[in-house]
């Protein structure tokens, strides 16, 4: 068996470490982020009024994130998810239940999707670990779409990006770098930062830790 792994090609050898994360975001239902917001904003008795002076969203914003109109970004989840008192891994995937997480390639959740303000598709991505209670790091496959509006994020955190396939442009505070195959960036998510495909798409593994 080891053999046989060897013998591939290395664009054999990716599909079965990562899978395609386009194809199944397309055979499952792209999981519904807002309804998990909502609940847990109900339950903590806060109103959209009361997010809104948190977070600094507006409320209109907040309603439409509720409504699964505007699918956040991971940095609003970071922001969502300390206004709610609530682990970010919770807002993601879910709140887990094991001291551990061995995650099968056919065993990941539904992939969700991120988008800009305008509404435009920015990236998709899925969690490696899904299972494990209480965590402050998050792993993730990330599909990253180009981002022609150039909208940075900043955030409480830390990230870790390793790119798995295409070209990816990393723009941290006022450098820009682009990163091909096998290479990495580590950044305080508190600076000004965008990760996007350069052209076209590109995959990365993205590890982020919430602080």
């Amino acid at each position: 068996m080891i053999h046989d792994e060897e013998s591939r090609a290395p664009e054999d050898r990716y599909d079965v470490l990562t899978g395609d994360l386009s194809d199944r975001s397309k055979a499952a239902e792209i999981e519904a982020i807002g309804d998990r917001i909502r609940t847990i904003r109900e339950r903590k008795g806060l109103s959209n009024d009361e997010m809104a002076n948190l977070t600094g969203f507006d409320v209109e914003t907040l309603s439409r994130i509720e409504a699964n109109e505007i699918q956040p970004q991971l940095g609003t989840l970071v922001k969502l998810s300390k206004a709610l008192d609530s682990a970010f891994s919770r807002l993601v995937s879910g709140a887990g239940s094991r001291v551990y997480s061995v995650t099968r390639q056919h065993e990941r959740k539904p992939a969700s999707r991120s988008t800009s303000s305008r509404g435009r598709s920015l990236y998709t991505y899925q969690s490696l670990a899904p299972e494990v209670q209480g965590r402050h790091m998050e792993a993730l496959i990330v599909d990253l779409e180009e981002n022609p509006d150039r909208e940075t994020s900043v955030h409480d955190g830390e990230e870790f990006i390793y790119v798995l396939d295409g070209t990816v442009l990393a723009q941290i505070d006022q450098e820009e770098f682009e990163l091909d195959p096998g290479d990495s960036v580590y950044y305080l998510s508190t600076t000004p930062h965008l990760v996007a495909a350069k052209k076209g798409r590109a995959r990365i593994l993205a590890v982020l830790y919430e602080g």
